[in-house]
């Protein structure tokens, strides 16, 4: 069953694949992918997840090597989220798909047959869509997955709070989030929030005091408490109110600081509170318009209503499309090389601005940037450094 096959039995073969994958376990899914591959003429099939820190290319199956993500035609697709082919020296062509699911990048999937027609080429994109949408699926409970995207082990405090973030990327029609955390294997009590309800992006950034377990026991609260409001239709101070009361009472004697935004994506007005973090960054026409959305800073989250004073302040602007927001921690500009120069805050918004400019998607964006934060300080921070950017792109009207 190759080029004569109907579009009829094609499908029959992908329904019985979809089926199959909803019962595998991951090492039961290379399985029934290969066997529905033979039946349509594409021959072997691999996946490839990509490793926490977007570094390597990882099979999910041993036995199969690790490809470098900046230096093979894999990660060439999976950088630049687009179809790659080549040829193989003992015949035949090696197709390399992008897997993703929305804005989140998963990693790549490798097809091999001898030849490529549109038909294959439309069945190898639904495979690829399709593996991305179980894999998604299966990584919520599968160990096994989180085991193929490391590299080292992981230590406690960054396993508890790593077990409460959400996907890397998301995104719609109209905007995409995206976030990055260094140190992946050994953080403190950095943390990062994103999500959509109704017709609002809501985006928070997260810095608990210290670097142990306490701090991240306090980065995790922080989170519930902000999830809890906003999934009972909280208003963004009453959001931030809830958090404070959460720390307060599980956890006096630990303190936050962070920014919580929700953006309406049809109108673009973004509303945001500032706790005693670094203030948002906004990026208009590739340039950082200074001190735009600098405001006076509220008192770190968790202090008790007595000295905390009067009620979170909720402040609010009308964004332009292709506006910009970024979120990051104290990490991420103060990190420093041996002679001690910091990254600093211009150079971290320029390299932004470079990349956007040179027609990076905003998930690539971030992973050059947080690389290029690592090689400053030779991959020993000293500090957590977490970026989170959002895009406003509506449709045009």
């Amino acid at each position: 069953m190759d080029r004569d096959m109907s579009v009829g039995s094609g499908e029959r073969l992908l329904e019985e694949l979809v089926r199959a994958a909803q019962l595998a376990s991951p090492a039961e899914l290379p399985v029934a992918l290969n066997r529905y591959a033979e039946a349509m003429g594409m021959g072997r099939v691999v996946i490839y997840l990509i490793d926490i820190q977007q570094r390597l290319l990882l099979p999910l199956v041993e036995g199969e090597p690790e490809l470098e993500l900046d230096t093979s035609l894999a990660g060439w697709a999976y950088r630049t989220d687009s179809l790659r082919v080549e040829e193989v020296p003992s015949g035949g062509l090696k197709v390399w798909l992008p897997l993703a699911d929305g804005a989140e990048r998963l990693g790549v999937v490798e097809l091999n047959m001898s030849t490529l027609d549109g038909l294959k080429l439309r069945r190898c994109r639904t495979v690829a869509l399709l593996l991305a949408l179980i894999i998604t699926s299966k990584r919520t409970y599968s160990d096994t997955i989180a085991q193929r995207m490391r590299t080292r082990p992981m230590h406690l405090p960054t396993e508890m709070v790593r077990a409460f973030l959400p996907p890397r990327s998301i995104g719609t029609g109209r905007v995409v989030s995206t976030a990055v955390l260094e140190p992946a294997y050994e953080l403190g009590g950095d943390a990062f929030d994103h999500a959509f309800t109704e017709d609002v992006l809501h985006a928070t950034i997260l810095d608990g005091m210290g670097h142990d377990l306490a701090s991240g026991l306090a980065t995790s609260v922080a989170m519930a408490g902000c999830r809890n409001a906003r999934r009972s239709g909280a208003e963004l101070n009453e959001l931030v109110g809830t958090v404070d009361e959460a720390l307060a009472k599980w956890l006096p004697e630990q303190f936050c600081t962070g920014v919580f935004t929700q953006l309406n994506m049809p109108t673009g007005v973004l509303r945001w509170c500032n706790c005693g973090h670094p203030p948002p960054l906004l990026i208009r026409h590739h340039r950082l318009l200074h001190k735009a959305l600098e405001r006076p800073p509220e008192p770190p989250l968790g202090l008790p209503a007595s000295l905390a004073g009067t009620a979170r302040q909720v402040h609010d602007v009308s964004l332009e499309p292709g506006d910009r927001i970024l979120l990051y921690s104290d990490g991420v500009v103060e990190s420093r090389d041996e002679a001690g120069e910091e990254f600093g805050l211009e150079r971290f918004t320029d390299y932004i601005i470079r990349s956007t400019a040179a027609g990076q998607s905003a998930p690539e964006v971030l992973r050059l940037l947080i690389h290029a934060i690592l090689a400053h300080q030779h991959n020993e921070l000293s500090d957590d450094a977490t970026i989170l950017m959002f895009e406003w792109q509506p449709p045009d009207p």
